[in-house]
């Protein structure tokens, strides 16, 4: 049994999303900085300079990540995996657990380019974990072992939600909270925009289209309501709301959410095919 605080982490790759989880890892107290390693290439100095300043160790060798490291959390680029897997295959060992975050790469081909039975974990998490707020779904490999799973949603509910699902559905849990962000992120600006339209400041305008997909978001998760149960509370008889939701429905508005995550799944299946 591993003990609190002194989980051994790695990073093969030091960017955004692997500094965010380090942050959440030490902040949720689950690891202490000093037993987190990242590493990256040379070319990558100012990852390597961040991940750093959070307190971690770095280096430029991945092999070393993997000797010094119990979870070794993979977080490059899909197409950079098969390589980053071959030069680590020599040093993985039954200690070692590997947590992949690249788009696409099923368990299967995970393991293929792994020594037989490593422990091999494929997850999906979104950017809002750079604030602890993500949402992460994962799926275990053949050799994992009965706690990894548990250590798993340990370490990603640190930084927001986290659901274990069958891998068939990792590449459409990709399409909607993976991708998900960049969706609301566009409603967020055009709401904003129609604010700006009707005369409300920009900046005002940002913070409460952001608030109100805040509020409706906890209004969600808090209360267990059917969103739809919820969206009929706000729209009185005659209504403005109504109205407006009359305009939604008759422009598509569903549907083009519904056809982004379809369209954001198939690329995922799609980039998995190709490694």
């Amino acid at each position: 049994m591993i003990k609190e605080k002194s989980l051994r982490i790695g990073f093969i790759g030091c960017g955004k999303m692997a500094q965010a989880l380090a942050k959440g890892f030490i902040a949720s107290g689950i690891t202490r900085s000093e037993n987190i390693i990242g590493s990256s290439p040379r070319i990558d100095s100012t990852f390597i300079e961040e991940f750093a300043a959070i307190g971690c160790s770095t280096t430029h060798e991945n092999a070393q990540v993997v000797e010094q490291a119990e979870v070794v959390i993979v977080a490059t680029k899909p197409p950079l995996v098969p390589k980053v897997l071959t030069e680590i295959n020599p040093v993985v060992n039954s200690n070692n657990l590997i947590i992949s975050i690249a788009m696409g790469i099923p368990l299967i081909n995970l393991e293929q380019m792994l020594p037989r039975k490593t422990r091999v974990i494929r997850i999906m998490p979104n950017t809002p974990v750079l604030v602890r707020s993500g949402a992460s779904v994962f799926s275990c490999g053949t050799a994992t072992r009965s706690g990894d799973a548990t250590l798993t949603k340990k370490l990603f509910t640190a930084v927001g939600l986290c659901e274990e699902v069958p891998e068939v559905l990792i590449d459409a849990c990709t399409g909607l909270s993976g991708s998900g962000p960049a969706y609301m992120y566009i409603a967020m600006e055009a709401l904003a925009d129609g604010g700006v339209k009707m005369g409300i400041p920009r900046e005002l305008a940002y913070k409460l289209s952001a608030q109100t997909l805040v509020g409706a978001a906890k209004m969600v998760l808090e209360t267990g309501r059917h969103p739809g149960a919820l969206k009929d509370d706000v729209c009185s008889p005659a209504g403005s709301t109504i109205q407006a939701v009359y305009f939604l429905e008759k422009s598509g508005f569903r549907s083009s959410l519904m056809e982004a995550v379809e369209a954001a799944t198939l690329k995922s299946k799609q980039t998995g095919r190709k490694e």
